[in-house]
C-alpha cells in the first residue's frame, strides 16, 4: 500500500481527490494516489510540449507525428491530450474521411500531401498513409495490386519529404486482443461515445489475425532507420499517453 506521507495525505485533501472518491465506487486511496500521480506528470509533460511547439515556431520547423495502431488503441486520446493547451493556430489534427471518387483517381500519397504542416507548424495524423498498409487490405478497400505499389513507394515518399525539412515522427499503439474487446464494449454502451464503433470495428476482432499479418509486414518493411517506428503499450490509456509524449520529447531536439 502507499506510504500516507505528508505529500500524499495533501494529494488525498485535494478538491480532485474528493471528485475521484465522489465519482467512482471502487477507488481506493492508492488508486487515486496513482491517478493524481500520473495526472502530475501529464501536467508536467503538456507544459513541455508548449515548449517544444514555441521552438517550432521560432525556428520554422514542420513536424508531423503518425498516430497508428489497432481500433480503439486509445488514438485519439492520446492527441486531444497532447494537444490540450497548444496554441490551435500553429497545429493541424487530421483525421481523414474515406476518399472520394477524385481522390480515388488520384495518386495515393496526394491528399496526405495537402495536409503536410507548413513552416512553423505540427501536423498530428490520427491514421495516416499507412492505413493502406493493413487496414484496406485486410477489409478489402484496396486491391492487391494498389497495396503492393504503396509498399514499395512508401519510404521513398517519406525520404523524399524528411529530405525536403519536414520531420516525421510514427508511433503504433499495441494493445490486446481482450482489451479491444474491453474498448469495443464500453464504446457501445455508452450513450456518448457508441456513435465511434463503424463497420470496420465491427469485423476487427474477427480479423485480428490478418491484421496482425500486415502490421508484422508493415513492421518489416517501413522501420527504417530515418523514420522508424515507435511502440507504445497502451493497454494502459493514462501510462500510454504519458509514455507518447515522453518518447517525442526525447526525439525532437527543441530548447527552452
Amino acid at each position: 500500500m502507499e506510504t500516507l506521507t505528508p505529500k500524499n495525505l495533501k494529494k488525498l485533501n485535494s478538491k480532485r481527490a474528493l471528485r475521484l472518491f465522489l465519482t467512482h465506487n471502487d477507488m481506493t486511496i492508492q488508486k487515486a494516489l496513482r491517478i493524481l500521480s500520473q495526472e502530475s506528470q501529464l501536467a508536467r509533460l503538456q507544459e513541455e510540449l508548449i515548449k517544444l511547439q514555441q521552438w517550432v515556431e521560432a525556428k520554422g520547423e514542420k513536424l508531423v507525428i503518425i498516430f497508428e495502431g489497432r481500433d480503439a488503441a486509445g488514438k485519439g486520446g492520446a492527441i486531444r491530450r497532447m494537444t490540450q493547451h497548444l496554441n490551435p493556430r500553429e497545429f493541424n489534427v487530421v483525421a481523414l474521411p474515406k476518399p472520394t471518387n477524385e481522390e480515388k483517381s488520384q495518386w495515393y500519397f496526394q491528399r496526405y500531401v495537402k495536409n503536410l504542416p507548413k513552416d512553423g507548424q505540427i501536423t498530428f495524423f490520427d491514421r495516416s498513409w499507412y492505413n493502406r498498409a493493413v487496414v484496406e487490405p485486410v477489409n478489402e478497400f484496396c486491391s492487391n495490386d494498389e497495396y503492393k505499389i504503396f509498399m514499395n513507394q512508401v519510404n521513398n515518399f517519406e525520404k523524399m519529404i524528411i529530405g525536403s525539412g519536414i520531420r516525421v515522427v510514427k508511433f503504433y499503439f499495441s494493445i490486446s486482443k481482450d482489451e479491444q474487446s474491453s474498448r469495443f464494449e464500453e464504446i457501445k454502451s455508452s450513450p456518448v461515445k457508441k456513435w465511434k464503433f463503424s463497420p470496420v470495428d465491427k469485423v476487427a476482432l474477427d480479423r485480428w489475425d490478418d491484421y496482425t499479418h500486415y502490421k508484422s509486414k508493415m513492421f518489416e518493411q517501413t522501420n527504417t532507420k530515418i523514420a522508424p517506428w515507435i511502440i507504445i503499450r497502451a493497454n494502459k490509456k493514462s501510462r500510454a499517453r504519458i509514455e507518447v509524449i515522453e518518447k517525442l520529447l526525447e526525439i525532437i531536439p527543441y530548447t527552452n
